[in-house]
């Protein structure tokens, strides 16, 4: 497709790129050349203020992508063909400007603005406008494109779309891979000590047995999730955190425990591994640059997939110290209190830097789904948690969408409390789901 522009602009280029891979596989085309795009044999898309063709399918553009500013837009939402829509007008081929509205989506447009923070200084999902307009649990950008290709069915009778494929990619964070195990003597000392001060003995004698190796560690999940994977023919990714020091919401086991590490290298040689940035590098790129070390140490390879401990991250800052870094692949943007679609979609895509206004090297991988969201965020139910989980299923399975989750080794281990969830996860990836491989 051929796309006439008086302006081409990053902003637009990168929206041209997003879409037209969406729905032809191929980026769309654009060109400030009136004779190139009125001759042209392609489908023809007019984003200009003028119709120039009978033969086009004409979108009144919004100012947005032609902006080099950050500022804060007057954004009306209205319900258009059964979805939420802003950027809205009453001429041309399509009730609203895709394009416009996708990048301020995509690009996160909204955390650059003034906003409040949550309680652990994150962008607060209560500042979005996916929460205020009630689509926060929606693909709805890839609901957008679904109406945009119908709309393009409509105007060139020939036009071809690009079939894709539901995929679903199981992720896991293991935060701390043991609960009483390769901790060393003094974490488990002072444990036992603690748990004899409160009078635990439930939890003093499991130590002791998990110790003594009379008894599975709790937060052992790692055989059950391998043979899973191989039951359902699953490639997953694991990202460890590997702070060197444990300290405030950093809990892990120290990178230089060969246990550990033996760890990490047999997911290394199998599954996808990835950095898992702790909350302390959030603002130390000493810090980050050494957890980034140890993963290349304890792999042989450089890293490339990532995603941040608790969430952590601020546009743009927290995303140009991983591509710094070398990382190719983040997998942080969701939020870290409640489910949902941050960025409106279920595709990856390029991050676009609105600061440096330019599209980068970074790969965005959105999740909609986090256990610990579910269980001490949303506070729901095994079930519930089901419930909500197969929602996001159905309407990213309805656009063949990506479904990223996010899932803990410590609920998915031996703990009596959560074994729920242990079943719940079970049953999504084995009985209630057909996926595609």
């Amino acid at each position: 497709m051929i796309l006439f522009t008086e302006n081409i602009t990053n902003r637009l280029q990168f929206v041209c790129e997003f879409v037209g891979n969406e729905i032809f596989n191929e980026p769309i085309r654009p060109t400030k050349d009136k004779a190139e795009f009125l001759s042209s044999p392609e489908p023809k898309l007019n984003y200009s203020n003028t119709p120039l063709s009978s033969e086009e399918f004409h979108i009144l553009p919004h100012s947005l992508l032609f902006e080099n500013d950050i500022k804060s837009q007057q954004i009306i939402c209205k319900t258009i063909g059964g979805n939420r829509a802003f950027f809205i007008n009453n001429e041309g081929h399509f009730p609203f400007d895709l394009f416009a509205a996708t990048f301020y989506l995509l690009s996160r447009y909204e955390e650059y603005l003034p906003h409040q923070k949550d309680e652990y200084g994150r962008y607060s999902h209560k500042e979005s406008l996916a929460f205020r307009e009630g689509f926060l649990h929606l693909p709805l950008i890839n609901f957008w494109l679904e109406e945009f290709k119908l709309a393009l069915r409509d105007k060139f009778s020939g036009v071809h779309f690009h079939r894709k494929n539901f995929k679903f990619i199981p992720t896991y964070d293991i935060d701390i891979a043991w609960k009483y195990k390769h901790k060393g003597w003094l974490r488990n000392v002072g444990g036992c000590m603690s748990s004899a001060v409160k009078g635990d003995w439930s939890v003093l004698t499991e130590r002791i047995a998990v110790l003594r190796n009379k008894q599975k560690d709790p937060f052992e999940a790692y055989e059950w999730l391998d043979a899973l994977h191989l039951y359902c023919r699953m490639k997953p990714y694991y990202f460890f955190l590997l702070a060197e020091k444990p300290k405030g919401y950093d809990k892990n086991i120290s990178p230089s425990n060969k246990q550990l590490q033996q760890l990490i290298a047999y997911h290394a040689a199998r599954d996808k591994v990835g950095i898992h940035p702790s909350w302390q590098s959030g603002d130390n790129r000493k810090l980050l640059k050494e957890e980034i070390g140890w993963l290349e140490f304890i792999t042989g390879q450089k890293p490339k997939y990532s995603r941040q401990h608790y969430i952590r991250f601020e546009l743009p800052d927290s995303l140009d110290e991983l591509i710094r870094a070398g990382v190719e692949k983040d997998f942080s943007m969701g939020y870290g209190d409640i489910n949902g679609f941050r960025a409106s979609v279920a595709s990856s895509f390029k991050w676009f830097n609105l600061l440096k206004n330019e599209t980068t090297t970074l790969t965005i991988f959105p999740f909609c789904f986090m256990d610990a969201n579910a269980i001490f965020e949303q506070k729901l139910t095994a079930q519930q948690a089901f419930t909500e989980l197969m929602q996001f299923y159905h309407a990213v399975k309805k656009v063949n969408g990506l479904l990223i989750t996010i899932w803990h080794n410590n609920f998915l281990g031996a703990e009596r409390i959560f074994k729920p969830w242990k079943s719940v996860y079970e049953l999504f990836l084995k009985e209630e789901v057909y996926w595609d491989s």
